[in-house]
Formats: C-alpha cells, sequence, structure tokens
C-alpha cells in the first residue's frame, strides 16, 4: 500500500509573519525526527499565527496520520478537500484521506477518496495501487460480515431448536406426570370399588323365611303399641265449661 503523501511546506521568503513560518520550519524539522506530537504542536502554532493556512492544515493531518490518529486526521483531510486548493494539492488530500480511512477499516469511504484522487491525477500509479488494494479489503470484509452473519443465524436456529425441544421435553413430562396421577386416582377408584363389593359380600344373608318372621313380629309389636295408646284415650274425663 502506498505511503502518505507527505508536503512539508515551507513558505516563501517574502512572509508577513515571520512567528508563522518558524513554527512551520520548526514543526517540520521535528517531523523529520518523527518526533510527531511536538511536530503537531508546533503546526497547530502556526495555524494560530495564521487561520486557515491550508499548508498548516495539511502537515496538521500528517502528523496525527503518523500518532495513528486516523479519524482526526481524515478530518483535516476532509477539510482540505472542500477549499478552494490547486489540483495536485486536492490530488494529495484525497489521496491522504483515502489512506487515513483505509487504516481506520472504512473501506468503501476510502475508494471512494482515492477514486477523487484520480480524478485530479488520472495517471498517479500509487493512488491506483491503493484503490485496487481497498477494494480487495472491502470485499474481505463484507465476505468477513456475511460469515458473521450466517453464524449468528445458525446461532439464532440453533437456540429456537434448542427451546422448542425443552418446551417439548417439558410438556412430555408435564403429560406423564398428569397420566400417571390420572392411573393412580383410577387405581385408587378400583381399589375403593373392590373393598366395598367386598364387605358387601361379607355381610350376612337372611333368608326369605327369617325376613317374613322379622316383618310380622314388628306387624305385631305395632298393634299392641296401637292397643295400648287406644286403652289410654278411652280412660280421660272431658272437662267442660259452664255457659256465663
Amino acid at each position: 500500500m502506498k505511503n502518505l503523501i507527505i508536503i512539508l511546506f515551507l513558505l516563501p521568503l517574502i512572509c508577513t509573519a515571520q512567528s508563522y513560518k518558524d513554527y512551520l520550519r520548526k514543526g517540520n524539522n521535528l517531523y523529520e525526527q518523527k518526533k510527531y506530537n511536538d511536530a503537531e504542536i508546533n503546526y497547530l502554532k502556526s495555524l494560530d499565527k495564521k487561520k486557515n493556512s491550508d499548508k498548516s492544515v495539511f502537515n496538521i493531518g500528517d502528523a496525527l496520520y503518523k500518532q495513528e490518529q486516523y479519524d482526526k486526521a481524515a478530518e483535516k483531510f476532509n477539510d482540505l478537500t472542500n477549499r478552494k486548493i490547486d489540483k495536485d494539492t486536492r490530488a494529495m488530500a484525497y489521496h491522504n484521506l483515502g489512506n487515513s480511512l483505509l487504516k481506520d477499516k472504512k473501506y468503501a469511504e476510502s475508494i471512494e477518496a482515492y477514486k477523487n484522487s484520480l480524478r485530479n491525477t488520472p495517471e498517479d500509479l500509487e493512488t491506483k495501487y491503493n484503490l485496487e488494494y481497498a477494494k480487495r479489503m472491502l470485499i474481505q470484509q463484507q465476505q468477513k460480515q456475511n460469515q458473521q452473519n450466517q453464524n449468528q443465524n445458525q446461532n439464532q436456529k440453533q437456540q429456537q431448536k434448542q427451546k422448542q425441544e425443552n418446551q417439548d421435553n417439558k410438556d412430555n413430562k408435564d403429560n406423564k406426570d398428569k397420566n400417571k396421577q390420572n392411573q393412580q386416582q383410577q387405581n385408587q377408584q378400583e381399589q375403593n370399588n373392590k373393598e366395598q363389593q367386598k364387605q358387601q359380600q361379607q355381610q350376612p344373608k337372611i333368608s326369605k323365611k327369617d325376613a317374613q318372621r322379622m316383618l310380622q313380629a314388628l306387624a305385631n309389636e305395632e298393634k299392641n303399641l296401637q292397643k295400648k295408646l287406644n286403652k289410654q284415650v278411652g280412660t280421660g274425663r272431658v272437662k267442660t265449661t259452664k255457659p256465663w
């Protein structure tokens, strides 16, 4: 993959803001020494002295990229692409924007950045290489995402299947328990019926002759009782009241 395009902008000899020039040069020296954080600080100071300096913004983006702050670097390069700058600088800004997005694994966005870079410099071989590399990485990312989605769907189906099996097992167990309970109740009822039948069979049986004798004795007792009642009523005296 193509390295970051580095432009350490220097100022022309005639400059109305000497401090801006000093900060920018100092930042460049620190950048060459790979002291990227210190370089960024000096680029920021140069930007403070000269507001909206394209050169300072570009160099800040380079320093941020080297510090692996790719999202912040992308913001700086994207800012430059929206400015009125020359064609070559715009191409390099888009190229570096593509690199920053590529490092952040934003492959689709990096592809668009490289395409925009090539619209300004169509013959740039390094940008073409980066574009093809980003396309391959996007395909791999999509394949990986599809595989993850398939695995996730498989896991969900497996979980649903396991859940259904657990529910079926629970239902079967409940049905078995219910059937067992019903069977126990039925067995208990049959046992009770057998006990009742056994008790009935054990009761002494009365012959027809004995039954008639018992009925005749009851009838005689009832007649004797009725005679006694009639006799007691006949011997009583009726009280009357005299008229006034």
